[in-house]
Protein backbone atom coordinates (compact mmCIF):
# COMPACT_ATOMS: atom_id res chain seq x y z
CA UNK A 1 0.00 0.00 0.00
CA UNK A 2 1.05 3.60 -0.41
CA UNK A 3 -1.16 4.61 2.53
CA UNK A 4 0.48 5.25 5.89
CA UNK A 5 -2.96 4.73 7.49
CA UNK A 6 -2.18 1.01 7.19
CA UNK A 7 0.16 1.48 10.17
CA UNK A 8 -2.58 3.21 12.14
CA UNK A 9 -4.80 0.18 11.57
CA UNK A 10 -2.05 -2.00 13.04
CA UNK A 11 -0.23 -3.38 10.00
CA UNK A 12 3.12 -4.57 11.36
CA UNK A 13 4.91 -3.85 8.07
CA UNK A 14 4.11 -1.40 5.29
CA UNK A 15 5.65 -1.91 1.86
CA UNK A 16 5.50 1.24 -0.26
CA UNK A 17 6.43 1.73 -3.91
CA UNK A 18 6.51 -2.00 -4.63
CA UNK A 19 5.25 -1.52 -8.18
CA UNK A 20 6.50 2.04 -8.73
CA UNK A 21 9.95 2.79 -10.08
CA UNK A 22 11.77 5.78 -11.47
CA UNK A 23 11.62 9.39 -10.38
CA UNK A 24 8.78 11.39 -8.88
CA UNK A 25 8.41 15.17 -8.69
CA UNK A 26 7.93 16.53 -5.18
CA UNK A 27 4.72 18.55 -4.77
CA UNK A 28 5.15 22.32 -5.19
CA UNK A 29 8.89 21.95 -5.86
CA UNK A 30 11.04 21.60 -8.94
CA UNK A 31 12.81 18.61 -7.38
CA UNK A 32 12.71 14.97 -8.43
CA UNK A 33 13.47 12.07 -6.11
CA UNK A 34 14.31 8.44 -6.82
CA UNK A 35 11.37 6.15 -6.07
CA UNK A 36 12.20 2.66 -4.87
CA UNK A 37 10.52 0.06 -2.66
CA UNK A 38 10.40 1.05 0.99
CA UNK A 39 9.76 -1.19 4.02
CA UNK A 40 8.37 0.46 7.16
CA UNK A 41 8.22 -1.56 10.38
CA UNK A 42 5.55 -0.30 12.81
CA UNK A 43 7.33 -1.50 15.97
CA UNK A 44 10.58 0.17 14.88
CA UNK A 45 8.78 3.44 14.10
CA UNK A 46 7.10 3.43 17.53
CA UNK A 47 10.36 2.58 19.29
CA UNK A 48 12.30 5.28 17.43
CA UNK A 49 9.67 7.93 18.19
CA UNK A 50 9.16 6.70 21.77
CA UNK A 51 5.38 6.53 21.42
CA UNK A 52 2.57 3.96 21.42
CA UNK A 53 0.32 3.06 18.50
CA UNK A 54 -2.48 5.00 20.20
CA UNK A 55 -0.25 8.07 20.30
CA UNK A 56 0.67 7.61 16.63
CA UNK A 57 -3.06 7.60 15.89
CA UNK A 58 -3.48 10.82 17.87
CA UNK A 59 -0.64 12.44 15.91
CA UNK A 60 -2.37 11.39 12.68
CA UNK A 61 -5.71 12.76 13.90
CA UNK A 62 -4.09 16.13 14.63
CA UNK A 63 -2.46 16.23 11.18
CA UNK A 64 -5.48 14.83 9.35
CA UNK A 65 -6.60 11.34 8.30
CA UNK A 66 -9.21 9.92 5.95
CA UNK A 67 -11.70 10.39 8.82
CA UNK A 68 -10.80 14.02 9.58
CA UNK A 69 -9.04 15.22 6.40
CA UNK A 70 -8.37 18.75 7.60
CA UNK A 71 -6.84 17.85 10.95
CA UNK A 72 -6.23 20.79 13.27
CA UNK A 73 -5.45 24.13 11.62
CA UNK A 74 -1.82 25.11 12.12
CA UNK A 75 -0.74 21.69 13.44
CA UNK A 76 1.75 19.83 11.28
CA UNK A 77 3.75 16.67 11.97
CA UNK A 78 6.37 18.30 14.24
CA UNK A 79 3.84 20.15 16.39
CA UNK A 80 1.57 17.11 16.62
CA UNK A 81 4.50 14.92 17.71
CA UNK A 82 5.61 17.49 20.31
CA UNK A 83 2.09 17.82 21.75
CA UNK A 84 1.50 14.08 22.00
CA UNK A 85 4.96 13.45 23.48
CA UNK A 86 4.30 16.14 26.09
CA UNK A 87 0.65 15.38 26.94
CA UNK A 88 0.20 11.76 25.88
CA UNK A 89 -3.13 12.27 24.12
CA UNK A 90 -5.20 14.90 22.36
CA UNK A 91 -7.66 15.45 25.21
CA UNK A 92 -4.87 16.40 27.64
CA UNK A 93 -3.36 18.86 25.14
CA UNK A 94 -6.82 20.46 24.84
CA UNK A 95 -7.17 20.60 28.66
CA UNK A 96 -3.76 22.30 28.86
CA UNK A 97 -4.89 24.92 26.35
CA UNK A 98 -2.35 23.91 23.70
CA UNK A 99 -5.16 23.07 21.26
CA UNK A 100 -8.24 25.32 21.29
CA UNK A 101 -11.32 23.25 22.08
CA UNK A 102 -13.18 24.90 19.19
CA UNK A 103 -10.66 23.29 16.78
CA UNK A 104 -11.86 19.81 17.73
CA UNK A 105 -14.86 19.63 15.41
CA UNK A 106 -14.96 15.83 15.30
CA UNK A 107 -15.26 12.93 17.72
CA UNK A 108 -11.64 12.11 18.60
CA UNK A 109 -12.53 8.92 20.49
CA UNK A 110 -14.66 7.62 17.62
CA UNK A 111 -11.86 8.18 15.09
CA UNK A 112 -9.36 6.56 17.46
CA UNK A 113 -11.64 3.51 17.80
CA UNK A 114 -12.01 3.22 14.01
CA UNK A 115 -8.26 2.60 13.86
CA UNK A 116 -7.96 0.48 17.01
CA UNK A 117 -11.04 -1.69 16.49
CA UNK A 118 -11.90 -1.65 12.79
CA UNK A 119 -14.86 -3.64 11.56
CA UNK A 120 -13.38 -6.79 10.06
CA UNK A 121 -15.40 -9.08 7.85
CA UNK A 122 -14.51 -12.75 8.13
CA UNK A 123 -15.12 -14.64 4.90
CA UNK A 124 -17.54 -17.54 5.11
CA UNK A 125 -15.21 -19.63 2.94
CA UNK A 126 -11.42 -19.69 2.76
CA UNK A 127 -10.05 -17.30 0.16
CA UNK A 128 -8.17 -19.01 -2.63
CA UNK A 129 -6.13 -17.39 -5.35
CA UNK A 130 -7.26 -18.57 -8.75
CA UNK A 131 -6.66 -17.25 -12.22
CA UNK A 132 -8.01 -13.74 -12.66
CA UNK A 133 -11.16 -13.31 -14.74
CA UNK A 134 -9.88 -10.77 -17.27
CA UNK A 135 -13.28 -9.58 -18.42
CA UNK A 136 -14.55 -9.10 -14.86
CA UNK A 137 -11.40 -7.19 -13.84
CA UNK A 138 -11.71 -4.98 -16.94
CA UNK A 139 -15.41 -4.40 -16.30
CA UNK A 140 -14.68 -3.19 -12.77
CA UNK A 141 -11.45 -1.24 -13.29
CA UNK A 142 -11.97 0.15 -16.79
CA UNK A 143 -15.74 0.45 -17.18
CA UNK A 144 -16.65 1.41 -13.59
CA UNK A 145 -13.51 3.24 -12.41
CA UNK A 146 -12.03 4.60 -15.67
CA UNK A 147 -8.65 2.86 -15.43
CA UNK A 148 -6.61 2.71 -18.64
CA UNK A 149 -7.54 -0.55 -20.39
CA UNK A 150 -4.10 -1.14 -21.90
CA UNK A 151 -2.42 -0.78 -18.50
CA UNK A 152 -4.98 -3.10 -16.88
CA UNK A 153 -4.45 -5.74 -19.57
CA UNK A 154 -0.66 -5.44 -19.21
CA UNK A 155 -1.00 -5.81 -15.45
CA UNK A 156 -3.17 -8.90 -15.87
CA UNK A 157 -0.59 -10.40 -18.25
CA UNK A 158 2.21 -9.75 -15.72
CA UNK A 159 0.11 -11.25 -12.91
CA UNK A 160 -0.65 -14.41 -14.90
CA UNK A 161 3.00 -14.76 -15.94
CA UNK A 162 4.12 -14.39 -12.30
CA UNK A 163 1.53 -16.96 -11.18
CA UNK A 164 2.78 -19.45 -13.78
CA UNK A 165 6.39 -18.88 -12.69
CA UNK A 166 5.46 -19.19 -9.01
CA UNK A 167 3.99 -22.65 -9.59
CA UNK A 168 7.55 -23.83 -10.22
CA UNK A 169 8.61 -22.94 -6.66
CA UNK A 170 8.31 -25.68 -4.05
CA UNK A 171 8.11 -23.39 -1.03
CA UNK A 172 6.10 -20.33 -0.14
CA UNK A 173 7.91 -17.00 -0.29
CA UNK A 174 7.12 -13.73 1.46
CA UNK A 175 7.46 -10.11 0.42
CA UNK A 176 10.40 -9.68 2.77
CA UNK A 177 12.50 -11.90 0.49
CA UNK A 178 12.37 -9.22 -2.21
CA UNK A 179 14.32 -6.76 -0.03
Amino acid sequence: SQDYDSLLFGAKTLIRNLTVTGKRKLPNKDVYVEVKPERIDLDQVLKTLGITREQLIDIAILIGTDYDPEGIKGVGPKTAYRLIKKYGKIEKAVEAGEIPKREITFDVEKIRELFLKPEVITPSEPLEMGSPNDEEVIAILVNEHNFNEERVRNGLDRLKRAMREAKGFSRQTGLDQWF
